[in-house]
């Protein structure tokens, strides 16, 4: 159990364009936030699904990419001063008293905080796992979705699953460190960026990765650990030994443990309302595509306006003595002096 409660008052779960933008919001409202993602980088599907594909329905912007929005939005944030906590995901939420929750994640992180703003998308994006019979029991000993320590897996004989990005940068990390590190791809073509293809391609030529193609068939152990992975190649089925497997088959969006907050869920979304977007659980609140209201439209502007009520709600809760007060960042002193603007 962690020795350190990181105590705040808001908590935002997800860093997705509607979660950075939560942070602006509850900046301005003079709220400082922590953010938590279970992936590595921010920015949520737009990061993920299509960080080069052009958008075209921000406000006063005629196109940009998914990137770019990004970026803009953590340059917009930067004032706010946030707490990211990337590659973790809560496991535990309970309600202490009718002020403050406790929340928990998979990295033994401990929040005590005032307010919780689900920010999630379509829910936590969750690693595409092997389905072979009894191969889940070796995760995080010879069988990983992710690498925390690199060095964990130095002289050790690699099986790398996958042929996008993370397979392909992992491939060339872990190279250098490893006995023996494979590479499987079901096709010929890798979906990575062109240059880390032809780095691997010549670590191959090098003798330092082999590259199979081929369908990955089935694995062995003996019983503590993979010992090795089965490949179809051809008509031809190959043994692969290795003491660790590591698989980048892409992220699948899933509600996860959120499912299990006691929120009113409506199939894979959770039902708030239309004056404070909060759920069933007061100081919960839920924005961006996984809250469901009547008319609901899963669109990045429908989130921002969301993320700008559930603002305005939250601070009355955590200072219910004072109304909030909408000010304009046109001409309000106070906005400008949360935002670092100096007045003439």
């Amino acid at each position: 159990m962690s020795d350190k409660i990181i105590e705040t008052d808001a908590l935002i779960v997800g860093a997705g364009p509607v979660g950075l933008f939560q942070v602006f919001e509850l900046g301005l409202l003079g709220v400082k936030a922590h953010v938590l993602d279970t992936m590595p980088v921010v920015g949520g599907q737009c990061a993920e699904l299509y960080p080069d594909k052009p958008i075209y329905d921000i406000p006063g912007i005629v196109e940009c990419s998914g990137e770019e929005l990004v970026a803009n939005l953590m340059l917009q944030i930067k004032p706010f001063e946030p707490t990211f906590h990337l590659g973790e995901e809560v496991t535990e939420v309970k309600a202490i008293d009718d002020d403050w929750f406790d929340i928990r994640t998979d990295d033994d992180t401990q929040f005590r905080t005032r307010t919780v703003f689900i920010a999630g998308g379509v829910g936590s994006f969750q690693p595409r796992r092997l389905r072979f019979e009894g191969i889940a029991e070796f995760e995080e000993s010879s069988l990983f979705y992710r690498v925390r320590n690199p060095e964990k897996f130095a002289g050790k004989r690699i099986v790398i699953l996958g042929g996008g990005d993370s397979a392909l940068d992992w491939t060339l990390a872990l190279a250098p460190k490893a006995d023996r590190l494979t590479l499987i791809h079901r096709r010929d073509e890798y979906r990575g960026a062109p240059a880390t293809v032809d780095s691997m391609l010549r670590l191959a030529e090098a003798g330092q990765v082999e590259p199979i193609i081929g369908k990955v068939s089935g694995y062995k152990s003996d019983g503590d650990g993979i010992t090795a992975i089965t490949v179809n190649v051809g008509e031809t089925e190959r043994e692969v030994a290795c003491d660790a497997v590591i698989v980048f088959y892409g992220l699948a969006p899933k509600l996860g443990p959120i499912a299990e907050w006691g929120l009113d869920i409506n199939r894979k979304t959770i039902n708030v309302d239309t004056e404070r977007f909060e759920t069933s659980t007061p100081g919960i609140y839920a924005v961006g595509d996984i809250n469901h209201y009547p008319g609901k439209k899963k669109l990045i502007l429908s989130g921002f306006h969301e993320a700008a009520l559930a603002a305005f709600a939250a601070k009355e809760r955590l200072d219910p003595s004072r109304k909030a007060r909408l000010q304009y960042t046109t001409t309000s002193p106070l906005m400008h002096e949360r935002l670092g603007i100096k007045d003439d």
